[in-house]
């Protein structure tokens, strides 16, 4: 249908009377009689009073209602109902007037009246689309012990910032005596002459140090070749190394059952960093500590102790161990192809045991195992953490993934400063509690850095609840639980502790 033969409504007023030359007399005539154009200037009316969006100013509607009077009192035929029409006429004219601002006299200033008009008045929908994009107004941050509590959290992790003189005059420090251990042991050692390079790991290089540059941790690790690895007990964490057939320096710390003894390749590796430090008098080599993988030095007469453990470790480029095949479940967090380049990686195996060195199993002692080491891998995941790959990038999105971290770790170190039984816990139980709140909390949205209180009482909630059931899976290796040192009733202590902080605003950070 083309509504052809019907006659054409206008779309408003303005249309109508911008495209009518007619004069109000051939309106008459067309319309035959005066009663048929009343109700047409009342319905004019009426559609200027509903339609103030319309872009026409008071002037112009005022000088056509003028012309629909002057032709409504011309006609004498009908003067009773022109009469009611000029009067509802004045009143629709009325209501204009009341509903429009005054119009200057001056064009210009007209001009800008209407533009004014056009742009603050607002449909609904337009006002509804403006305020989605207005920016919400911030709601007031939770009270605790008298103080906000997102003011806390960030007046804590502002102190718990390391000064970049400090951590320049630091990192200079350890990295000369590091360079000075290396040579020595490739020019001067026969065991360990095939050192690999130094292998920076731990907090401060994984940029969650806080308060000091005070410790770092650097591993030496040493190649091997054609080894067999065979597990020590049921959890997967410890192994005994066998070489294979082929000439290899330390072949010397077999043992007879061909073992690769683990505290007699330690013995030697210490005595060797103590011969290249005999020079440096600005260092000591503190005394060893039962199980402890590491050679610890400590600085003498520095503003700030420096404490550098430099650990031994053997590099094994081979699959992972089975223990590992539930373990690192990243995929939803960093990807399942970023997975898979992480276990291709080469693993580590550090000098340590758990317990009396003396246990037997298999023939093995239990001084002679080693520890396998992930530290690598951790590394690499904290230093890109996001699910986005411009996290916290200079064109990224900042979360607060790490200020979390540091906030456990702080909160966790005083508690251990007021309660010497809390010891055995310590900051990697902090970590590996985040890698597995990342997995569950996967997407960089969950981490804004806005979101600061919330995400980090949700990481101490997920804490609290390992420490309640006494149970932390290491996150490679999900068969060792990692709170079965301290025992039951020590984490649950802890949790208690971390509540009754929570609960009361964190007095312990004032």
């Amino acid at each position: 249908m083309t509504g052809r033969g019907r006659p054409r409504r206008a779309k408003s007023p303005d249309t109508k009377s911008a495209n009518s030359t007619r004069s109000p007399e051939e309106v008459s005539l067309q319309n035959g009689t005066t009663k048929e154009r009343k109700p047409k200037a009342q319905k004019k009316a009426r559609d200027t009073e509903e339609s103030p969006l319309q872009d026409r100013t008071t002037k112009h509607v005022l000088e056509e209602i003028s012309k629909q009077q002057s032709a409504t009192t011309d006609n004498t035929k009908a003067p009773v109902r022109c009469t009611k029409a000029k009067k509802k006429t004045e009143q629709a004219a009325e209501e204009i007037r009341k509903t429009q601002p005054e119009t200057p006299k001056d064009p210009l200033k007209a001009r800008k009246v209407k533009r004014c008009v056009v742009k603050k008045a607002k449909s609904p929908e337009e006002a509804a689309e403006m305020t989605k994009t207005q920016p919400e107004t911030p709601k007031e941050t939770p009270k605790a012990g008298g103080e906000g509590e997102l003011s806390i959290l960030h007046r804590t992790l502002e102190n718990l910032k390391i000064k970049r003189e400090e951590r320049s005059d630091a990192a200079e420090l350890v990295n000369k005596i590091v360079k000075v251990i290396v040579e020595h042991l490739k020019r001067k050692s026969q065991s360990f002459k095939e050192i690999e390079e130094p292998l920076r790991t731990g907090s401060y290089y994984e940029h969650l140090k806080i308060s000091n540059p005070d410790e770092f941790d650097v591993m030496l690790p040493v190649p091997v070749d054609r080894v067999n690895v065979t597990p020590f007990g049921d959890d997967g964490a410890f192994y005994s190394v066998e070489l294979k057939r082929g000439k290899s320096p330390l072949q010397r710390f077999q043992t007879t059952g061909g073992t690769l003894s683990a505290s007699e390749m330690l013995k030697e590796f210490r005595d060797e960093v103590k011969r290249s430090v005999e020079q440096c008098t600005e260092w000591e080599v503190t005394k060893k500590k039962k199980g402890c993988p590491a050679v610890t030095l400590m600085t003498k007469d520095q503003p700030i102790p420096i404490s550098l453990d430099i650990v031994l470790s053997i590099v094994v480029k081979s699959s992972w161990p089975a223990f590992t095949n539930e373990g690192i479940q990243i995929d939803g967090w960093l990807g399942t192809k970023v997975k898979q380049q992480y276990k291709r990686l080469p693993y580590y195996l550090v000098p340590k045991y758990e317990g009396v060195g003396t246990v037997e199993c298999d023939g093995v002692l239990a001084k002679d195992v080693w520890r396998v080491s992930f530290s690598h891998v951790e590394k690499a995941m904290l230093m890109n953490h996001g699910s986005e790959k411009t996290c916290c990038e200079r064109e990224g999105e900042r979360c607060c993934r790490k200020d979390c971290l540091k906030l456990l770790k702080h909160l966790l170190g005083l508690l251990k400063e007021k309660d010497s039984s809390l010891t055995k816990f310590c900051s990697y139980h902090v970590k590996t509690t985040l890698l597995h709140t990342c997995c569950s909390r996967t997407k960089d949205a969950e981490w804004r850095a806005s979101s600061l209180s919330r995400c980090f009482l949700l990481l101490l909630e997920d804490f609290m609840k390992h420490l309640e059931r006494g149970v932390l899976h290491n996150f490679f290796i999900p068969t060792q639980n990692l709170l079965s040192g301290p025992g039951l009733m020590k984490c649950r202590s802890l949790a208690q502790r971390i509540g009754e902080e929570r609960d009361n605003g964190f007095p312990i950070f004032k």
